[in-house]
């Protein structure tokens, strides 16, 4: 199987682990995309590699972050990447030169702000580009139906970065839910959060977007997976304000997200979903991410907190902190290479990857890959529209319809 040539759109804090020209003070230090395709790349799962940016300047520095944080611990990792623009240029519209250095059936991965996220990846599927988008694939829900119309036209694959739904954890509690054995589903209630320090590191971000985009998106696409039989009716959102904007953020600080759900073979039968996100958590709370839910069915529920995961590192200069290896392992194994691949993180990379593999060789349809579970653009539409019903909740001080005729989704 030839190796997928990759370009990663997005110079920050996920593909790269280095925000405000020096490395990131949250739990990814090292970024996640970089890192987790030079290794698929030592692997020989990915070939060429390029990176894209706005900000040529900026790339001598992450060159230099990347060789010492990455190359220099993981045994020699290659990181060099061709990059786009050039060094001493400034151009918003870099992505499309690195796009079209690619070939089809070559692939890119979008970590950007999120209104960028539509026309960058329409540009690499009109040219029969695969695509994965960081959470939420789009904030409108009309974008959302024409990528999707888009790429199945011409036939890639387009993959929403949502990494929770392959957390061990999750993934069974889906697995039972899907397979019936918890029974009808009645309810469900989750809380994400992130501390204060974000809305340093997304400051140039906030206004573009909101934390239930961010952080709601998780859980409520994790809801909508364990529960193919049913369907978002309806969206009313609430939210705090003042923390974020006591430090110059003019932003939500919580948003909290109530669904009604119903059964589409029998719309009698009702359920709910409370789905809470908030950037305003505590700085030394010991962890970088709250993050749980629980779930009732008919015959039984589902608990999972992902916050602590009972393991705990106490240190002199840091104190009590809980950490997630789970996620991303940034472990060396022991011949001296990253040792991360389990990590659930690193397995949605994977997924995408063996999935634009197996479409380039004509060994599955799109079909097969919807059917898989995998979160496609078909397979999040739910998620968008509860995301933008969400939004519009917000702004018009309303409840939102959501409505399904013949696979085309509107909100009311």
């Amino acid at each position: 199987m030839a190796a997928l040539n990759v370009c990663m759109v997005g110079t920050g804090e996920y593909t790269t682990g280095y925000v405000g020209g020096k490395q990131s003070g949250s739990d990814k230090k090292v970024g996640v995309v970089g890192l987790t395709l030079f290794d698929l790349r030592r692997r020989g799962k990915v070939g060429k590699l390029s990176m894209v940016g706005t900000t040529g300047g900026k790339f001598p520095a992450i060159r230099a972050h990347l060789e010492k944080n990455i190359k220099e611990v993981y045994n020699g990792l290659d990181t060099s990447f061709e990059s786009f623009p050039e060094d001493n240029d400034v151009d918003k519209e870099a992505y499309k030169k690195a796009i079209d250095a690619l070939s089809p059936g070559d692939a890119i991965t979008i970590f950007t702000p999120d209104p960028t996220h539509y026309p960058i990846a329409l540009y690499a599927i009109q040219r029969k580009i695969n695509v994965m988008i960081t959470k939420p694939a789009t904030k409108r829900l009309a974008e959302h139906q024409h990528l999707l119309q888009e790429g199945r036209k011409h036939n890639v694959f387009v993959y929403v970065e949502h990494h929770k739904r392959f957390d061990p954890a999750y993934a069974d509690a889906r697995e039972r839910a899907i397979k019936g054995g918890l029974g009808e589903f009645n309810y469900f209630y989750s809380y994400m959060s992130q501390p204060k320090t974000q809305l340093e590191t997304f400051k140039a971000w906030i206004g573009q977007s909101d934390i239930s985009y961010y952080l709601n998106s998780h859980h409520v696409d994790v809801c909508e997976s364990m529960i193919p039989e049913y369907r978002p009716m309806r969206v009313t959102a609430s939210a705090s304000f003042g923390i974020a904007s006591d430090l110059d953020c003019d932003t939500e600080d919580t948003i909290t997200l109530l669904v009604d759900w119903s059964k589409k073979s029998d719309p009698r039968r009702k359920a709910t979903g409370v789905y809470t996100a908030s950037w305003t958590a505590p700085k030394n709370a010991g962890l970088h991410s709250q993050q749980y839910f629980h779930a009732g069915f008919s015959k039984g529920e589902v608990r999972i907190n992902q916050a602590k995961r009972g393991y705990e590192v106490t240190e002199d200069d840091a104190g009590l902190m809980w950490y997630n290896p789970f996620y991303m392992k940034y472990a060396v194994d022991e011949e001296g290479n990253f040792a991360g691949q389990s990590g659930y993180g690193y397995v949605s990379f994977e997924k995408f990857v063996d999935g634009c593999q197996q479409l380039r060789d004509g060994k599955v349809t799109l079909d097969d890959l919807d059917k898989r579970g995998l979160p496609t653009l078909k397979n999040t539409l739910g998620t968008c529209a509860i995301l933008e019903a969400g939004r519009i909740s917000l702004d018009e001080q309303r409840t939102v319809e959501i409505q399904e005729n013949d696979g085309i989704w509107s909100l009311k």
